[in-house]
């Protein structure tokens, strides 16, 4: 399955605009809440709206982000939406330039910081989370033999999962439902 709405960054100046942890997070809640306001953003992120504009301005100017004057109610209105549903990357795209490989490299830092965060953020959480969510959580990890062309399947098989849950039309049942961060990596490594 190939997700056209993923967007291929080959400009270090666009990888430069996401090494930023608010700009990731208004990306992040862009993406699990759809189009919002300044202070619609600000309220979600708890920072002050000129700051949230201003990361809104970086976005936008590497075309992540760009405005919705359809969600507008008046001419002074702005709202925010996603230009790709994702983004992604390959740091061997920056080898032939040292300081596009080191945006490069600062952005895969902070993807991987962002994931672990939100993953101790679950782990911080008092007893009741954890309660109302019962055996739902879960964390897995498996070492493999492979070649470099069968970790490429996985990784495709994976990615289809992910976007076959992400993509699919949500059940009207009544069930109330919360955004989950899901994650996954699979690189070389020893133990």
């Amino acid at each position: 399955m190939e997700n056209h709405d993923v967007r291929q960054v080959t400009d270090s100046r666009v990888l430069a605009a996401l090494s930023h942890p608010l700009r990731r997070r208004l990306m992040d809640v862009l993406k699990v809440h759809g189009p919002a306001t300044v202070g619609l953003l600000a309220e979600r992120t708890g920072q002050a709206p000129a700051n949230v504009s201003h990361h809104l301005k970086v976005l936008a100017a590497a075309e992540l982000v760009t405005e919705a004057p359809e969600r507008a109610r008046d001419r002074r209105e702005r709202w925010w939406r996603l230009v790709s549903r994702a983004v992604r990357w390959s740091n061997a795209d920056f080898d032939a330039d040292p300081a596009a490989r080191a945006v490069a490299d600062a952005a895969t830092s902070l993807n991987l910081d962002r994931h672990v965060q939100i993953a101790r953020a679950w782990h911080a959480a008092d007893e009741t989370a954890h309660a109302a969510w019962g055996d739902g959580p879960f964390s897995t990890d498996r070492w493999l033999h492979l070649t470099p062309e069968e970790l490429a399947e996985l990784g495709r098989e994976v990615t289809d999962l992910l976007a076959r849950w992400a993509d699919r039309e949500v059940p009207d049942d009544g069930r109330e439902r919360h955004p989950v961060f899901l994650f996954a990596y699979g690189v070389p490594a020893q133990p």
